[in-house]
């Protein structure tokens, strides 16, 4: 018997020290590492935000949130790297991070803010603020691997200290069992003068196994039989002293979660307000623009017998900088309102996609001789009418611009079932190609391999194609295999599959809230 209470008092001790253990990891390390990230993203936001103030308005006071963000930074950085320090792909992450913060600060915050004379650092602003924020665009993008690689630590502790307490509570409550049972055992083997006492012990441990872990278990009886009866109390001591701490940190927890979770939305509501900022600043530089593109062609007209050569020149220079920086801005915001600024999702069939973009395309195909082979019908997919026609336009059109100079386009479309599921696309042409050591770069935005007297475009329209493409639930490459011209290829999701895991979102989504 006293082997028996033994065993059983390891048991428990070794449960509850592991529940302990799990708890301890979960409170100590993995949540103050999801409030240390959020510092530090809220820092580097801080730093654009203060650097984007000092391009706009060339206000020195519009630095102290860079230089007070980069403090913060550096600390939240020191601070999680320690709690980190036995999960190096959070660290990763967090490198990742650090990293394009890096790029940014040397590439576009440091130049700008060692610009010391108000007019001087004005003139830089203006012209260089919106390919700063696009250079902090990348910084921003690697908060999401690192808020996913927290939540997914945070989810995998959480899931692992609830096993822990259920096998806790599970091994506490078959000991209780065990040692009822092993009392019944003992009472039939020995003298019937104990049996009351017995009763009374067995009475007071399924109380305790019930739940009712404050209820105090008193020793009566032989001298054995009071020795299990002190050995169960003490264990019974010592499990009510355990759940106690353990509600106690599980009460701490929640608070923590409750904390992270308003540090999330106040996440959310901050980079709403930088889109917004964003976009009304995009809008806004389009109208001196135009003042400035109507007023230089207005010039030429009243004085353009008055100007030489070299005058009428740079006023075609003003003119033609001007209506490219117009389209360079529609370019961004079609960008930046892909997957963001949509109509509902609803079934499409491509080829009215399809037929919308060779019509937009109708001149351009005319002029350059074009050949579009196709199929005459294509599947359909869940997914926004408008954007899958601007992706079939871009890629078409992509074709039809770096074609060879000797011979008219070639363009072939193809449809297959997707091994993986879905559908799988490719776009053929006969021009010009793409270098292998280019296949990825492409498409990246205001990525260009040739100059603007070459080809004309601003190098948004295949980092539009991706991210429409991921959009709708697929990826787009290039194929290097592919040597008579380019090649693209990239996956949509059929219909049922893109049900299927709109279900799974909003029942994820559903059972979160």
């Amino acid at each position: 018997m006293v082997l028996v209470v033994i065993i059983g008092a390891v048991a428990g001790a070794q449960v509850i020290a592991n529940t302990t253990t799990i708890s301890d990891r979960l409170l100590d390390r993995t949540l103050p590492a999801s409030a240390e990230a959020y510092r530090l993203q809220s820092a580097l936001v801080d730093q654009e935000t203060g650097v984007r103030g000092y391009a706009i308005t060339a206000d020195p006071d519009f630095l102290r949130p860079y230089t007070d963000g980069r403090q913060l930074e550096q600390q939240a950085a020191v601070r999680l790297r320690e709690l980190l320090s036995d999960r190096p792909e959070l660290l990763a992450d967090l490198d990742a991070v650090e990293q394009a913060a890096e790029r940014w600060r040397r590439g576009y915050a440091e130049p700008l803010t060692s610009i010391q004379a108000p007019a001087q650092a004005r003139i830089a602003g203006t012209a260089t603020a919106d390919r700063g924020k696009n250079i902090f665009d990348e910084v921003r993008a690697q908060f999401g691997p690192q808020n996913d690689g927290l939540s997914a630590a945070l989810a995998a502790d959480n899931d692992a200290l609830n096993h822990a307490r259920t096998v806790r509570n599970a091994v506490l409550i078959g000991l209780l069992v065990i040692f009822l049972l092993a009392g019944v055992t003992f009472t039939v083997l020995v003298r019937r003068l104990v049996a009351r006492p017995l009763r009374s012990l067995a009475d007071s441990s399924l109380r305790v196994a019930g739940g009712e872990f404050d209820h105090r278990i008193t020793p009566h009886g032989p001298a054995d039989l009071a020795a299990v009866a002190e050995a169960v109390e003490d264990m019974r001591q010592r499990i009510v002293s355990r759940l106690d701490s353990s509600r106690a940190q599980e009460a701490v927890l929640q608070e923590q979660r409750d904390v992270l979770d308003a540090q999330a939305v106040e996440l959310r509501r901050s980079n709403a307000e930088l889109e917004q900022f964003a976009y009304v600043a995009s809008h806004d530089l389009q109208e001196p623009l135009r003042k400035v593109a109507s007023f230089c062609q207005l010039l030429e007209k009243r004085y353009g017998d008055q100007l030489d050569e070299r005058g009428k020149q740079y006023i075609d220079f003003a003119v033609d900088g001007a209506k490219r920086m117009q389209v360079l801005i529609n370019d961004l915001l079609t960008f930046s309102r892909v997957g963001r600024i949509t109509g509902d999702s609803k079934p499409v069939t491509l080829t009215d996609p399809l037929e919308k973009a060779l019509n937009n395309l109708s001149v351009a195909i005319e002029d350059t001789g074009a050949r579009v082979e196709r199929p005459d019908e294509l599947p359909e997919i869940i997914g926004e009418p408008v954007l899958l026609t601007m992706l079939w336009q871009n890629l078409i059109g992509n074709a039809i611009k770096f074609r060879r100079p000797d011979q008219p386009p070639e363009i072939r479309l193809t449809c297959d079932p997707d091994p993986e599921g879905g559908w799988l696309f490719t776009l053929s042409d006969n021009g010009i190609g793409i270098a292998p050591e280019f296949a990825e770069k492409v498409f990246v935005i205001f990525q260009r391999l040739h100059t603007r007297d070459e080809y004309s475009g601003t190098g948004i329209g295949l980092a539009v194609c991706k991210k429409i493409v991921e959009f709708h639930g697929g990826r787009i490459w290039i194929d290097t295999d592919y040597t008579e011209g380019t090649r693209f290829c990239f996956t949509l999701l059929g219909t049922e599959i893109a049900s299927r895991s709109a279900e799974l979102a909003s029942a994820t989504q559903g059972a979160t809230s």
